[in-house]
């Protein structure tokens, strides 16, 4: 008999999904069927409540208040070039971060090569976090914009963003976060942490399907950020341009009902398990396999030291070893999935000493990860470690940073 699968991997997407998200996609698909805000008959107005059910419950989710703020994308990265490319004018400058993944890298590196926008990326520490006095340091009355990731998708780590809010505030500038690997794993107001725009997936931490992403927008800001994508919204059909108001500006065409109707159904069961709740198993899960991984020799952990300091997501690599090989082995050999690379956080990877050698082995805990799992996890990482008298790749060079 093979190995149970033990999937690791809750970064890149969450799995598995709780039961209400296939119940509610597979209802929808099989007896709805029809677009939402297109029709006055049962079935289009029950696809409407759907989507109204899943920004209620984003809202609620972030202390947003009017769930009209939320504004649904195809995905976090959709979210976040909404943001970037809308708020950014040529020659503005912005305030962004090493620890950031592609998805705010990329749209900053083409508003910086097409239209002379002013980039300034400041340096994390051997652990992924970003210094608020390196902030500082960057801010001028010119900044525009503070482009920050919460969590590292490779490190874990989670960055002082109540700080980096009011520091960004007091320079006038806004601040755009990246709440890929926080939202639905870390408790998170808008308010308290000093958020203007906030984007995010709805297949990680909010255990909705893929396909589906959220942009959050404090008062006014939709006035000044500009919509890139133009068409149908089912309201003010006979104005030639876009309507102005929230959600329509930056809603054109279909929305994704099904993975809405999955994502309104993730969020109710957040609600009911609670984010602090989730947030407290995922952070005893990975303390543990952070001090398991301690006593195996040769291998290299990165990141905070504790995991009051990071999300559940755990970098390592094994002295030996590419991370590819110990990918590949993990899952052909004890069927457990993780990811291997550089996970689209090249300039991360290139701080942590990394880039050069392959990346890190990525290790990544969700809601309905078990104990189970974890020390399966460092049985697996144990036994190669312990093969590697051998090494495939040659010996090493990463360093401990934590």
């Amino acid at each position: 008999m093979s190995p149970r699968r033990i999937y690791l991997d809750n970064a890149a997407t969450s799995w598995p999904k709780p039961e209400a998200v296939y119940k509610a996609v597979e209802r929808y698909q099989r007896e709805i069927g029809a677009a939402a805000g297109r029709g006055s008959y049962a079935e289009a107005l029950e696809a409407g409540q759907f989507v109204d059910r899943a920004r209620a419950g984003v809202a609620r989710l972030i202390g947003a208040g009017d769930p009209r703020r939320i504004v649904f994308t195809n995905s976090g990265t959709d979210g976040l070039n909404l943001a970037i490319h809308g708020w950014l004018e040529p020659g503005d400058r912005v305030v962004t971060t090493a620890a950031e993944h592609n998805s705010v890298l990329r749209p900053l590196s083409e508003l910086e090569r097409r239209q002379g926008v002013r980039v300034k990326r400041i340096a994390c520490d051997a652990a992924g976090r970003v210094d608020p006095d390196d902030l500082r340091k960057e801010m001028s009355p010119e900044t525009k914009l503070v482009a920050v990731v919460h969590a590292s998708n490779v490190t874990g780590a989670i960055q002082p963003l109540a700080e980096i809010g009011r520091i960004a505030h007091e320079y006038g500038a806004t601040l755009l976060v990246d709440a890929a690997q926080s939202l639905g794993h870390l408790p998170i107001s808008v308010d308290e942490l000093s958020i203007d725009l906030l984007a995010a997936p709805g297949h990680k931490g909010l255990l909705g399907p893929l396909g589906t992403g959220i942009v959050y927008f404090r008062p006014g800001i939709e006035s000044r950020l500009k919509s890139f994508r133009q068409g149908g919204t089912g309201t003010r059909s006979e104005e030639h341009w876009q309507p102005e108001s929230l959600p329509d500006k930056y809603e054109a065409g279909n929305l994704n009902v099904p993975g809405l109707a999955g994502l309104a159904a993730a969020i109710e069961f957040l609600e009911s398990r609670g984010v602090s709740s989730i947030r407290q198993h995922e952070s005893f899960l990975t303390d543990r396999f952070l001090g398991g991984l301690r006593q195996i020799p040769g291998v290299y952990v990165f990141g905070p030291a504790q995991a009051a300091d990071r999300v559940g997501v755990v970098s390592l690599r094994i002295d030996g070893y590419d991370p590819q090989e110990v990918a590949a082995v993990l899952d052909a050999t004890y069927r457990i999935q993780v990811r291997s690379g550089l996970h689209c956080a090249p300039l991360l990877h290139k701080a942590l000493g990394t880039a050069d050698g392959g990346g890190t082995v990525r290790f990544s805990f969700g809601a309905f990860t078990s104990e189970d799992d974890v020390d399966a996890s460092l049985a697996a990482i144990a036994g190669i470690a312990a093969s590697a008298a051998a090494p495939i790749s040659g010996k090493s060079s990463v360093k401990p940073t934590s």
